[in-house]
C-alpha cells in the first residue's frame, strides 16, 4: 500500500463509522416519539461494545488465517496483527483491522430496527456481543476467508455477510420477541420525516466508504464501486416512488429514503464486480422488490417494526442473485473472478451465490433464534406491558427525545 491507499482507507474507515449515527437518525425518525432515545441508544451502543470485542476476540475468529474453512485459526487474541502484544504491528494489517471493525459495528445495529418499541435494553446489551461472536464473525470468515471464497462465491462489501445476515437474524429475533401491542390494527407512523431523510443522506454518504473502501486501495475498482453505489442509490429512489405511484398511492419521502437504502444494500455485494449501467438495474430492481417485500409482513403477520427484513434481508438476497447474472470481470481493471450468466459465465457463479447465501440464512436464523430463546428464558427479552405503553425512553433511560413544553403533551 502506498500513501494514497492508506489515505483512502483511513477516510473510508471514518465514513463507515459515520454511518452508525446516520442509521440511528434513520431508525430514530421512523420510531414513535416515546421510543426515540431507546433506538438511538441501541445503535450507539454497538459502536461502544463491538470495537472492544472485535480486537479481543472477533477479528481472530472472523479474519485470521489458518482455519479449517469455518472459523479463523486463532480464537482469542490475534494480537500480533492488532498490535496489542506490545510490538509494532504492520500498519497495513492495522488499517484493515480498523476498517473491518466498522463493518462489525454497524451489522448488529441494523437488527435494532426490527425490534423497535419492545425489546429490553438489558437484553440488547447481552445480545449484541454474543451475536457478533456466534453469527457475524463465523459468517465473515466463511465469506472472505473460508469455504464461500474457496467455492467461488462473491461478496464485495458485505451483501451476504452483513445485510442478508442481519435481515435473517432480525426475522428470527422478532419471531421470538412477538408483535408490538396494537400492531397491525393500530397505526404506528414515523414521527419525524426530516430525521429520516437526514439519516438516509448520511447513510448514502457513508456508503461510499463502505463499498469503494472495500477495494482495499485507491484504485480503479474503488472508482467503479463508487460509481455503481451512486447510480444504484439514485435508481432505487426512483424505483421505489414509481412503484408507490403505480400502485395508486403517492410518492412519499419515506419511500424515497427506503428506496435509497434498499438499493445501497443490493449493490453492496456487487459494487466492485459489475460495470456499465448495471448499477441502475440493481437500484431499480431493489426498489421494486423491497417495496413488495416490506408488504409481506402484514400478510404473514411478523412485526418487523422498521422494515429490516424487507430492506436488508431481501435487499441483500436480491443483490447476491443479481451478481450471479451481471458479474463482469472485463469491466474491472485487473478483474479476476467468474463472470455472471449474462456475461458468458454460465450458471456456475449463480449457483455458488445461491449455495453461499442459503448457508448464511440457515446459520443466522438458527443461531439467532436459539440465542433469543435463551435470553427470553433467563433475563427476559421483552419489556412489560406498562413499559411498552408508557414508552421505553422514560422507563429504561430516564430521558425524552423532546421537551414536552416545545412539542405539546401528546405522546405517540
Amino acid at each position: 500500500m502506498n500513501s494514497g491507499d492508506y489515505s483512502w482507507m483511513l477516510i473510508s474507515t471514518a465514513l463507515v463509522v459515520f454511518m452508525v449515527p446516520g442509521l440511528a437518525l434513520f431508525y430514530g425518525g421512523m420510531s414513535r416519539t416515546k421510543n426515540v432515545v431507546n433506538m438511538l441508544m441501541m445503535n450507539m451502543y454497538c459502536i461502544g461494545i463491538v470495537p472492544i470485542v472485535w480486537v479481543l476476540v472477533g477479528y481472530s475468529i472472523g479474519n485470521s488465517p489458518g482455519g479449517g474453512g469455518f472459523f479463523g485459526g486463532d480464537w482469542i487474541g490475534n494480537f500480533d496483527a492488532i498490535g496489542l502484544d506490545g510490538l509494532s504491528a504492520d500498519p497495513e494489517s492495522l488499517i484493515f483491522v480498523a476498517f473491518l471493525m466498522t463493518f462489525a459495528s454497524i451489522t448488529p445495529a441494523l437488527i435494532s430496527g426490527a425490534v423497535a418499541d419492545r425489546m429490553k435494553f438489558s437484553a440488547w446489551i447481552v445480545f449484541v456481543p454474543v451475536w457478533l461472536l456466534t453469527v457475524y464473525c463465523p459468517v465473515t470468515y466463511w465469506v472472505y476467508n473460508g469455504w464461500h471464497a474457496g467455492n467461488g462465491a462473491l461478496d464485495f462489501a458485505g451483501g451476504t455477510a452483513i445485510h442478508l445476515n442481519s435481515g435473517v437474524a432480525a426475522l428470527a429475533l422478532i419471531l421470538v420477541l412477538g408483535k408490538r401491542r396494537g400492531w397491525p390494527s393500530e397505526a404506528m407512523p414515523p414521527h419525524n420525516m426530516p430525521m429520516i431523510m437526514l439519516g438516509a443522506g448520511i447513510l448514502w454518504f457513508g456508503w461510499f466508504g463502505f463499498n469503494a473502501g472495500s477495494a482495499g486501495a485507491a484504485n480503479g475498482q474503488a472508482v467503479q464501486a463508487l460509481l455503481n453505489t451512486f447510480l444504484a442509490a439514485a435508481a432505487g429512489l426512483v424505483g421505489w416512488i414509481a412503484v408507490e405511484k403505480l400502485r395508486g398511492g403517492s410518492p412519499t419521502s419515506l419511500g424515497a429514503a427506503s428506496g435509497i437504502v434498499a438499493a445501497l444494500v443490493a449493490i453492496t455485494p456487487a459494487a466492485g464486480y459489475v460495470g456499465g449501467l448495471a448499477g441502475v438495474v440493481f437500484g431499480l430492481v431493489a426498489g421494486g422488490v423491497c417495496y413488495w417485500a416490506v408488504s409481506l409482513k402484514s400478510r404473514f403477520g411478523y412485526d418487523d417494526s422498521l422494515d429490516v427484513v424487507g430492506i436488508h434481508g431481501v435487499g441483500g438476497l436480491t443483490g447476491g442473485l443479481l451478481l450471479g447474472l451481471f458479474a463482469d470481470s472485463s469491466a474491472i481493471s485487473g478483474g479476476d473472478f467468474d463472470d455472471g450468466l449474462f456475461f458468458g459465465g454460465g450458471v456456475e457463479l449463480l449457483f455458488d451465490q445461491i449455495v453461499a447465501m442459503s448457508s448464511v440464512v440457515v446459520l443466522s436464523f438458527v443461531v439467532t433464534w436459539v440465542l433469543a430463546k435463551v435470553l427470553d428464558m433467563t433475563i427476559g427479552l421483552r419489556v412489560d406491558e406498562e413499559t411498552e405503553q408508557a414508552g421505553l425512553d422514560q422507563v429504561l433511560h430516564a430521558e425524552s427525545a423532546y421537551n414536552e413544553s416545545s412539542v405539546g403533551s401528546v405522546v405517540v
